[in-house]
């Protein structure tokens, strides 16, 4: 008897309908398309960047020669590396990563302008040039906002003010070759 139970049971279900499926997920909505950045105004304010470093005098002349050898300080920015695709070959496919970690590093020295390492040398042109530049290379996160940087000391601040414009200097020679190559 139990085999012809589970015979009729088999077919039973056999003529039952089959469940619904279960619906569909959604599909997850698609990140904004990161606008394309304007590369001729990158490359002019990139220049106007490097122009307005290269008259910034060091109010301490015995800070020009010194070599600082550092840790790794918590108010440095992100370095661009070479996984950063900030290379002309990949530029021209795909620019998302490079112009992401020129984005993130131009926040932190605009913000390293307005900090207190800067009070006694302000740097108005500077971080006018820095919030322009900002405006133009997308990031897809919408308006930059400040970010509040740990004060200093008063006796660290020459040293660390040096540091600030000595890697910006070297970061404003990167972006200019990438905005130069990508302007063409």
């Amino acid at each position: 008897m139990a085999p012809l139970r589970r015979l009729c049971l088999c077919a039973l279900l056999a003529l039952l309908p089959p469940p619904p499926a279960a619906p569909a997920p959604a599909p997850a909505p698609a990140p904004a398309p990161l606008r394309r950045p304007d590369w001729a105004a990158c490359r002019v304010l990139s220049r106007e960047l490097s122009r307005l470093l290269a008259a910034v005098r060091e109010p301490h002349p015995v800070l020009e020669g010194l070599q600082l050898l550092e840790d790794e300080p918590q108010n440095w920015p992100p370095r661009i590396r070479c996984s950063d695709a900030c290379d002309p070959l990949t530029l021209e496919s795909n620019h998302t990563r490079c112009l992401h970690r020129i984005h993130q590093a131009l926040q932190h020295y605009r913000d390293l302008l307005g900090s207190d390492i800067f009070r006694e040398q302000p740097q108005p042109q500077l971080e006018t040039t820095m919030e322009q530049l900002l405006r133009h290379v997308p990031d897809g996160h919408g308006r930059p906002s400040r970010h509040l940087l740990a004060p200093t000391k008063e006796w660290e601040q020459p040293l660390q003010r040096h540091l600030a414009l000595k890697r910006l200097r070297s970061f404003a020679a990167l972006i200019g070759r990438v905005f130069n190559h990508s302007a063409r």
